[in-house]
C-alpha cells in the first residue's frame, strides 16, 4: 500500500498514468515508458507496474504487446471492448455512444465453429453509433461460453454498461488471446439496417477470442468495423 494515498501501488501507478493520458500528455499510438522506466518513477517492482498496466489495458485505455511495449489507445472515447492490436483511429470529431442490442442466453452456431465445440453463451451485441454522422461504426457480437453468474449479468444488466466491469465483478479477466481481421467486401443488408449504412458498402471484420488464465475461452467476438474509423496496427 502507498503511506501517502492508502491505496495499492498498482492503483497509484495506473491512476497516474491515465490523468496523463486523458490530460494528452501521452498521446494517441504513443509508446509509455518502458517498465524499467516506470519501475524507477515509482520505486516500485516490476510485478506493481505490470499489474497497473493490466488496470489501463483492461479500461480500454493502452494495449501491450510483449518485448515492445506499452500503447495508448485512448482518443478521446473509450471503447469498452478492449480490441487489442486493433486500433481506434480518429478521423473526424463525433460523440461515440453505445447501443444494447441483445443481452441473453442461447446457442451460437459462428461461435461453435470458431472454438470447436458446442455449448450456450451470454449474448451481448452492442453497436457503436457516431452521432455526429448519423451512423454505426462498430457492431460487436460478443459470445461467452456460459458460467455461473452470467445469469445475474442478464437480469441486472452491463454494470455500468460495460462488459468488462461485468466481468471483473465475476472476477473474470482476459490473459491472452488471438485475433483475426479480414475485409467485408459488402455489407449485407441485415447489419447495414443495424448500422444505418449503405448496403454493399465495404467493412472490416474482426473475430478475436480472449482466454482467462487458465487457458479457458473468456470471450469470442465477431465485430464488423468501419475502416474509416479502424484499422490494424503493429509495431516493431
Amino acid at each position: 500500500m502507498s503511506p501517502r494515498t492508502g491505496i495499492a501501488k498498482s492503483e497509484l501507478v495506473a491512476q497516474t498514468l491515465e490523468r496523463e493520458i486523458r490530460e494528452g500528455r501521452v498521446g494517441h499510438g504513443d509508446l509509455l515508458e518502458s517498465e524499467v522506466g516506470l519501475m524507477r518513477r515509482f520505486s516500485v517492482s516490476r510485478n506493481t507496474v505490470r499489474k497497473g498496466l493490466e488496470i489501463l489495458s483492461r479500461q480500454g485505455l493502452i494495449t501491450t504487446r510483449t518485448g515492445i511495449g506499452s500503447f495508448v489507445t485512448y482518443d478521446g472515447t473509450t471503447i469498452d471492448s478492449n480490441l487489442g492490436w486493433t486500433v481506434a483511429l480518429s478521423h473526424g470529431g463525433g460523440e461515440v455512444t453505445t447501443r444494447l442490442l441483445r443481452l441473453d442466453r442461447g446457442g451460437s452456431g459462428r461461435a461453435d465453429r470458431a472454438l470447436g465445440t458446442a455449448a450456450d453463451y451470454l449474448h451481448v451485441d452492442r453497436l457503436r453509433f457516431c452521432t455526429a454522422t448519423k451512423t454505426g461504426i462498430s457492431l460487436e457480437r460478443s459470445r461467452l461460453p456460459w458460467r455461473e453468474g452470467y445469469g445475474d449479468v442478464i437480469g441486472a444488466g452491463l454494470a455500468e454498461g460495460s462488459l468488462n466491469r461485468s466481468l471483473a465483478d465475476l472476477g473474470l479477466f482476459a490473459a491472452k488471446g488471438q485475433e483475426t481481421v479480414s475485409v467485408i467486401p459488402a455489407l449485407p443488408e441485415s447489419d447495414a439496417t443495424i448500422m444505418e449504412r449503405p448496403f454493399g458498402a465495404p467493412m472490416l471484420r474482426l473475430e478475436r477470442v480472449t482466454r482467462c488464465a487458465d487457458g479457458s475461452v473468456l470471450e469470442y467476438v465477431d465485430s464488423i468495423l468501419d475502416p474509416a474509423r479502424f484499422g490494424l496496427r503493429i509495431d516493431f
